[in-house]
């Protein structure tokens, strides 16, 4: 199935979907975080994950000053001997805040700055692009807004199963040579794992040290991180087998040494609640200063620390980070007013499927919605023969789906067949490959789908069937729709009139571009965005719908 187009091999971008990001927004209503005990937690996670159709196993912690709750609990009860407190999970992108916190000791050593420009801590004569002159700072790295693409042009993969376990030093310092800055560093948010390696190889190399040694030496050891490692395991700990959402076994991640600050960490559940302790100053160690260095705000849009999300409450803001290798999901949020921590790590990967959010942020704070587990179940037939025909997946290649005995079929062009499961949430997936397609009702009837796999979401067009066409706008027609729509507390789409076309922007993320597909009625395809506005009964535009992932927003103008 196709591998290209993919943004990165995941460890985790920060939620990119608007209907998933407001929930985050959505702890603005009241809601108190009561103090947790294993057996309330334990009811909670059991409410999420049991019977869930990925089989997937967690350990899960809530961390309070005065208490730590625990508890260990997998989809499938017969798979309880897959996780337990010796078991280390892979944690993915969580690991670029230890990253951070070794460079702020660094900077608070006296050893270099925020405003260091990139090229001053790589080898000297090492190409670094800039734009115009402009060139890419630390700070920059540490809130993903250096310009540098996703993935490093030379890494060397030969398996999607493992994909970075080729990429050595001296590649990813040549790929910087290839790479072309399109914008000035620090205009724009673009997640970049080829910059976090950067800064994992940078941060070692100022050190001393290799970057293994550097994390056990002024981490682990100093927090009692003591099963906290890269790649060389401590006696007594069983490394997790990953797998995907479709509950197929994969291989772990391999990284070399110097470069797994992007993603290489793995650890048990008790060394990320020393972790979490010690983030939020409930462990006095030498680098806790530093830990609290890496939470101050660094940049606005959307709202970061250095590698750490910051995500507004009602009167107060949460640290965040997801992470996610292809058989692993992690998830850990600091709450340093309330004396809160949450961590969550899954020895199946989620990202496919919305990631850890729902758990993570209902654990972070109870008035928001849990969520419930995804079952298979049969799809509706008129749904399975609406679906059935000729698509074009955006800058790929072609697939058909075909209905058959009440089944749905993928096949990608020069590809083989493969059948296609249905969970209650209104997905289908593989069931050989960790992939998702999600249909989308169009507002004519008629059906698209997004396929997501190895961390893209790719938009697909129906191709057998004539379009009807997009209807031609003047400024004047598109400025009727320029406007506010506010839906949820703190949460707004702002709607302009640009260029001749219209683009959105929900609070705290980019702009992007909507395209016209018939009166009233607005796409982002890339994103699997539909946008339905509606007039009153004197034809001016009052509200609108934003559709996506089958989930509903609704926004009246300001």
């Amino acid at each position: 199935m196709p591998a290209s187009r993919r943004k990165e091999w995941s460890m985790n971008t920060p939620l990119a979907c608007l209907a998933a990001a407001v929930a985050a927004t959505f702890a603005v209503l009241p809601g108190a975080a009561h103090a947790m005990t294993d057996a309330r937690l334990a009811e909670v996670v059991r409410e999420r994950l049991l019977g869930d159709r990925t089989g997937a196993c967690m350990a899960v912690a809530v961390v309070e000053k005065d208490r730590v709750a625990r508890v260990y609990e997998c989809a499938n009860a017969r798979d309880a001997g897959r996780i337990g407190p010796d078991v280390a999970f892979e944690i993915g992108s969580v690991s670029k805040t230890m990253t951070a916190a070794l460079l702020a000791q660094l900077i608070e050593q006296g050893k270099g700055s925020l405003d260091d420009t990139l090229a001053a801590w790589l080898p000297e004569g090492t190409k670094v692009p800039d734009y115009q002159g402009q060139p890419i700072l630390l700070r920059h790295v540490v809130t993903h807004t250096s310009g540098l693409p996703a993935l490093p042009s030379r890494l060397g993969a030969k398996s999607m199963d493992n994909p970075y376990a080729n990429l050595d030093e001296a590649a990813l310092l040549a790929s910087l040579g290839d790479a072309k800055l399109v914008a000035a560093p620090g205009a724009k948010f673009e997640y970049s794992n080829f910059a976090s390696m950067l800064l994992s190889y940078a941060v070692a190399r100022r050190a001393g040290t290799d970057f293994e040694s550097l994390a056990r030496r002024e981490l682990f050891v100093p927090l009692g991180m003591d099963h906290a490692y890269i790649n060389q395991r401590p006696a007594g700990v069983r490394a997790a087998t990953g797998h995907t959402p479709n509950a197929q076994a994969t291989s772990a991640w391999d990284f070399t040494t110097n470069l797994a600050g992007v993603g290489g960490v793995r650890a048990t559940l008790d060394d990320m609640v020393r972790y979490a302790q010690g983030g939020l100053g409930m462990i006095d160690v030498p680098i806790a200063a530093s830990l609290e260095a890496t939470h101050a705000a660094v940049s606005g849009q959307p709202p970061m620390g250095m590698n750490w999300m910051r995500v507004p409450m009602k009167d107060r803001t949460v640290l965040m980070h997801e992470g996610g290798t292809g058989g692993f999901s992690a998830f850990v949020s600091l709450d340093p007013q309330r004396q809160r921590g949450v961590v969550i790590l899954s020895d199946t990967a989620w990202h496919s499927i919305g990631s850890l959010g729902s758990l993570g942020m209902h654990l972070v704070d109870d008035s928001l919605p849990l969520g419930k587990p995804r079952r298979a179940v049969a799809a509706d037939a008129a749904l399975l023969q609406a679906l059935a025909g000729e698509y074009q997946l955006q800058g790929a290649m072609k697939m058909t789906l075909r209905e058959r005995d009440g089944r749905l079929f993928i096949q990608a062009e020069g590809q083989g067949e493969y059948e296609m499961g249905h969970d209650d949430a209104g997905d289908f997936y593989p069931l050989a490959l960790d992939a998702v397609l999600r249909p989308q009702r169009k507002s004519d009837g008629s059906y698209a789908f997004t396929w997501t796999q190895m961390g893209a979401v790719i938009p697909a067009v129906r191709i057998d069937r004539a379009a009807a066409q997009a209807p031609v706008l003047s400024p004047a027609q598109l400025s009727a729709y320029v406007g506010d729509y506010p839906l949820a507390p703190g949460f707004s789409l702002a709607v302009r009139e640009h260029g001749g076309a219209l683009q959105a922007q929900a609070t705290g993320q980019g702009a992007f571009p909507l395209a016209a597909a018939s009166a009233d009625t607005f796409e982002a395809p890339a994103f699997g965005i539909e946008i339905r506005f509606h007039r009153d009964g004197a034809g001016k535009v009052q509200s609108l719908e934003l559709h996506q992932g089958g989930q509903v927003l609704r926004g009246t103008r300001q």
